[in-house]
Parts: C-alpha cells; structure tokens; sequence
C-alpha cells in the first residue's frame, strides 16, 4: 500500500527485456537505506518487489502482466521515474490509499500551462473515467493527485511547481503514456452497481440514492 506522495525521482540504470518479462534497474539515491530484498517500492505507479540491491540500484524483476498493463516495459536508461516506499504502521498519510495496481495505460492529452500552476488532460477509456469523480483522487505514474474535471474519455489534473519539479510530470509532453490507478472506493461502487450475481445483499443505485449516498 502507497499514499501517491513521491519520495525521490529515481533515475533507470538498466533494463533487460525478455520473453515475457523483464528486469530492471534503478537508482533511488537514499531511499535505499533499509530497502532489503522482498520489498515493495512503487515504480512511477506501479508496484514491484525488490529482488537485489547494489548501493542506491535496486533491481526488479517485472511480470509479463505488469509489462502488458503499465509503462514499465517502455523504459528506457536514464529516464526518471517517480519511486515510493511501501507504507509502514504509523507513517503520515499524506495523499490517498494507492495499491499500487495500475488499471490502465492514459494518454497525455493537452497541457495548459498558467500562472502557479500547470492544467494537464489525460485520455482514457469510458471504462475508466466512469470510476471518477470531479475532485476525487487519481494516481498519474503513481502521482496523488485530484481531478479538477471529467468529461468524456477525458479528466484533467492541476500541477502546481512543486509537483513538476519533484516527479516525472515535469519532463512529459502531449502524446505521451502514463500508468493511472483510480480510487479504490470508485472501483467497489462500480463494481456493486453492475453485479449480476446473488452476492451484492440489496445494494442498488436506488438503495444508494434514499440512503443520501448519491
């Protein structure tokens, strides 16, 4: 479990593609430090489990399920990525609750660049703009961050300098991927709405709405 607050912006030292998986490298500077192997470190979104550690490089072996699903196969070295240690009983929680389970791969769609702030849009399916809501959370390459608006195969975030200077969103340009992992809350409502089955005990968008929830 992650909370979308980036921790270091990591740097790609090698990746080896294979078959049906891959393993690569990165340097994640002092995050290191207590980092053994069997852990999980969240890698612009997407979680892995470190396999070796050489001083700041951490090394992971990555599915063919998660190549299939995130950005992670397209890395490239030198590319910077946005890294996060698992969370830990009794640390701050600063963002939101991220699994660290991608759910799809968006598109940047446009950048509206303005005083303070950045205005960025990303394009999914209707699949999964209809497990958002306006100002509800989102992860971007495992970025917490809140809707601003939501339209069609289209929802759009607000950056402020902070943000672009300390996680990869600063490098990004239109045209280009990122790995988005929705609000989990969203992802059991739908789920509920949209069973067939004998297994949601009475719980009906009508039920929702009279209980005030809607």
């Amino acid at each position: 479990m992650f909370t979308g607050i980036i921790e270091y912006l990591g740097k790609v030292k090698q990746v080896s593609l294979q078959a049906n998986s891959a393993v690569i490298a990165v340097d994640i500077g002092p995050l290191q430090d207590g980092v053994i192997p069997g852990d999980s470190i969240a890698i612009n979104g997407a979680c892995l489990t470190v396999t070796q550690i050489k001083g700041p490089e951490v090394r992971f072996d990555v599915s063919g399920e998660t190549l299939s699903k995130t950005t992670i196969g397209k890395l490239t070295v030198s590319d910077h990525v946005n890294a996060e240690r698992s969370l830990k009983i009794g640390d701050k929680l600063g963002g939101h609750f991220v699994t660290g389970h991608v759910d799809c791969v968006g598109i940047i769609n446009k950048i509206e660049n303005e005083t303070g702030q950045c205005t960025v849009w990303f394009s999914v399916s209707n699949e999964i703009s209809n497990m958002m809501i306006k100002k509800g959370s989102v992860a971007i390459d495992g970025i917490s961050l809140t809707i601003v608006d939501l339209k069609e195969k289209l929802f759009s975030v607000a950056l402020i300098p902070f943000t672009l200077d300390a996680t990869t969103l600063g490098f990004k340009k239109v045209g280009q991927k990122v790995n988005i992992e929705t609000d989990m809350l969203g992802k059991w409502v739908k789920r509920i709405l949209t069973t067939n089955d004998n297994t949601t005990s009475g719980v009906t968008e009508e039920m929702l709405k009279a209980k005030g929830f809607m």
